[in-house]
């Protein structure tokens, strides 16, 4: 479904991903894990259209067989994929409907908006009496619900999810996995960039390490974990 190859992303003069290979399988549950300054937010931004490859030998990034690298950023989206950007991004004085609805601008999927809405409320009914409130006013918990809703009301077939944990409280981070679950179930591939290691390869079906922009492991969750070097140097545990 997705094949990116030989990727390179640099800010300004300084590297951030070099020669990055990975691919992500069609309804697969894929998370890239490793160490803060690893690369995981510049991957997941370069891979949503955010950031650019280097330009000329920067790789290929390669969506359901069509080559996506040089795509318009706001094509992504038309593409197939959405982005739930770490810390969220929410419009804080704009009510949760309204920043739900701005998920499905794409032409294609305002016309299943109505469609579209009743699924994020039935994933996250918490919201539904929050719907007229203004988003800024929601506990960090709730606002992630908005912000996993918001791009799930573009009906992507790719979820890309940046530290979607990140600030939560321990119940309710277990609540946002489950949800992440669900949606994949239920058909969408997703790819998750975790720092909560070990809830993350719970969920996953496979999994990378990347460090210092590099990839330096891949495997099952459960083949991760036996490598000792891993377990210490990259997973923290």
């Amino acid at each position: 479904m997705l094949e990116v190859r030989d990727l390179q992303v640099a800010h300004g003069q300084a590297p951030a991903l070099w020669g990055v290979s990975f691919e992500l399988r069609k309804r697969e549950l894929l998370c890239v894990v490793g160490p803060n300054g690893a690369g995981k937010t510049t991957l997941i931004n370069t891979l949503a259209g955010v950031l650019r490859a280097t330009s000329g030998s920067g790789g290929r990034i390669v969506f359901e067989g069509r080559d996506i690298t040089a795509l318009a950023p706001h094509r992504f989206c038309e593409a197939g994929i959405a982005i739930v950007p770490e810390g969220r991004r929410l419009f804080g004085s704009m009510s949760v409907l309204e920043n739900l609805e701005i998920g499905s601008i794409v032409p294609a999927a305002k016309a299943r908006r109505a469609e579209s809405l009743e699924a994020v409320l039935k994933l996250f009914p918490a919201l539904e009496p929050k719907l007229a409130q203004a988003a800024g006013e929601l506990s960090g918990g709730q606002q992630q619900m908005v912000a996993i809703g918001r791009a799930l009301m573009a009906r992507p077939r790719l979820l890309l999810l940046d530290e979607p944990s990140l600030g939560l409280s321990p119940l309710i981070v277990n609540e946002m996995f489950g949800a992440i679950r669900r949606v994949n179930e239920e058909g969408t591939a997703v790819l998750l960039v975790e720092q909560n290691v070990s809830m993350a390869l719970r969920l996953a079906h496979r999994a990378y390490v990347l460090e210092q922009g590099r990839m330096v492991a891949e495997g099952t969750p459960d083949a991760l974990m036996q490598r000792d070097e891993i377990r210490r140097a990259y997973l923290g545990v």
